[in-house]
């Protein structure tokens, strides 16, 4: 006799899971220290990181701060020091992770939030995207010890349309660094360069990692 399949293939109803590892090979992956699996591995659940930002924006980049409130503001237009930040990272049941960051601002009511979900494209490639729509195309890959994202192109999504964001229009190309400093802290670099402009913005700042000891994450804050 023969039985029926009653269930769908996992693949044709499961969204596939972002699997980081083999975005940025074996070799490379195997280079990154064990925390940076952790925090970045399949499955490495919720999480929230607490620390201090240097915050750096320049004129061509606070225009591009303002236009991007159309769109979520997934940029701070703010240039400042010492920002008490928390960063919380979660799952979006979709086979994203979402990354969001609260940025305290000395004399805001609210903190500024900027969230963006990590996900896999439909080219099978990794793409960020702000709830705005605004996405970019990243290339994901190990340096000397860090992972590093960098940007290859931007889209902006809207429901089923995509527009193709011309690399002049864009705050420049986008290269972020997670360094692991052990004893339960990492160091967080954002730079955007445009070809034209230079340097639009800076942020870099040192987390702690809740998984550490207590006292290590109090001294991060």
């Amino acid at each position: 006799m023969t039985r029926s399949l009653t269930n769908p293939l996992p693949s044709q109803t499961e969204p596939r899971a972002l699997d980081l590892a083999t975005l940025v090979g074996a070799a490379g992956w195997a280079r990154l220290p064990a925390a940076v699996h952790r925090r970045f591995g399949v499955g490495h659940g919720a999480a929230t990181y607490a620390g201090r930002m240097e915050l750096r924006c320049s004129p061509v980049g606070r225009v591009h701060a303002l236009l991007s409130r159309l769109f979520g503001s997934p940029l701070s237009g703010v240039s400042s020091n010492a920002v008490p930040t928390s960063v919380r990272v979660f799952d979006d049941g979709r086979g994203g992770m979402v990354w969001e960051r609260r940025f305290h601002t000395a004399g805001d009511r609210a903190p500024h939030v900027v969230r963006s979900t990590k996900q896999l494209g439909a080219d099978g490639g990794l793409l960020e995207r702000t709830d705005g729509g605004l996405s970019m195309a990243l290339d994901v890959f190990e340096e000397r010890g860090a992972l590093v994202f960098e940007s290859r192109r931007f889209t902006l999504i809207l429901g089923r349309l995509r527009l193709s964001v011309p690399s002049l229009l864009t705050p420049g190309t986008c290269r972020v660094t997670h360094t692991d400093l052990g004893d339960g802290l990492f160091r967080f670099d954002l730079d955007m360069v445009h070809p034209l402009w230079g340097h639009t913005f800076h942020q870099s700042g040192v987390f702690a990692d809740p998984a550490a000891d207590p006292a290590v994450t109090r001294g991060a804050q």
